[in-house]
């Protein structure tokens, strides 16, 4: 029942955003929520069921489109995710973190071979681009059209694993505030990556700096999508540090509006938090 009942949410969600209703790109961005309630509330089997579910409801009512979207988003990230949270007797998030890095990478990868044949990933976006500013009545500039096609790849994958995360939280908050969580909520300030990630983004720097600069898309992007897990590690660097502290709460919503208001300049400063709490902070967990 609990699988079924977040099947049609998250189906209801999505498609309310594909038929372009009112308010459908916010119920897009929430349609890991009900999944997540499932699996972290009624077990890993439980968001399983629900995602298959939802993917038949997606792929009758919308389409190979949809469902394709669904699935790469939303429908394999949330049961994959919880895979890798569950441990025996607990739940560990060094892992799922690290997955918010490679799962939006190994899609990347996997466009870009998809797409070899027909001139590669960055012409396909550079005329996603250009539909884009079209309908939105904005020049096709040149300068603007390389700059967004250097980033779009990763802007989504960011986003992606922004809303994962979110949803995540708030379905672990929404079902501890209702006694309906069987284990105990792990502290996301206590968080760490697995010590073999930090080779990765390294690799990925290596990789772009090899890159022609009119091809260097794919690697950029690359890097950036790999930096995600380093930079909500900062953040919980900070939620760490501010923890205890008179007007906490004040501090975090400051915190996070100059985050919005700034993020080319904060972005990289939370990357270099992460990695100085990923080196000094503690010793690796072992089960990772």
């Amino acid at each position: 029942m609990a699988a079924a009942a977040a099947a049609l949410a998250a189906t209801v969600c999505a498609m309310w955003a594909f038929r372009g209703l009112p308010g459908g790109t916010v119920l897009f961005w929430l349609t890991p929520f009900p999944l997540f309630v499932a699996g972290l509330g009624f077990g890993l089997g439980s968001a399983v069921a629900a995602t298959v579910l939802a993917a038949l409801l997606l792929a009758v009512i919308g389409g190979g489109v949809p469902l394709l979207v669904f699935l790469l988003l939303f429908g394999v990230p949330v049961p994959l995710l919880l895979a890798a949270a569950y441990r025996e007797g607990g739940i560990s998030l060094s892992l799922p973190l690290a997955l918010l890095g490679l799962w939006p990478l190994a899609v990347l990868l996997a466009a870009a071979l998809f797409l070899a044949d027909d001139g590669g990933l960055e012409p396909a976006m550079r005329r996603a681009v250009e539909v884009a500013l079209a309908r939105l009545g904005l020049p096709a500039q040149e300068v603007l059209i390389a700059g967004l096609v250097r980033v779009k790849a990763a802007a989504i994958g960011f986003w992606a694993c922004i809303a994962l995360l979110a949803n995540a939280a708030g379905a672990e908050r929404f079902l501890d505030r209702r006694g309906w969580l069987p284990l105990p909520p792990v502290p996301w300030s206590t968080v760490r990556l697995p010590g073999w990630y930090l080779p990765l983004p390294a690799i990925a720097a290596g990789f772009f700096l090899a890159a022609p600069e009119d091809g260097d898309a794919v690697a950029l992007s690359a890097l950036l999508m790999l930096l995600v897990p380093l930079f909500l590690q900062g953040c919980a660097g900070v939620h760490a540090r501010v923890r205890g502290r008179r007007g906490a709460a004040a501090m975090l919503a400051g915190f996070y509006l100059l985050m919005v208001l700034f993020l080319q300049i904060m972005g990289p400063g939370l990357v270099g938090l992460g990695l100085y709490d990923q080196i000094r902070r503690r010793p690796a967990p072992r089960n990772s």
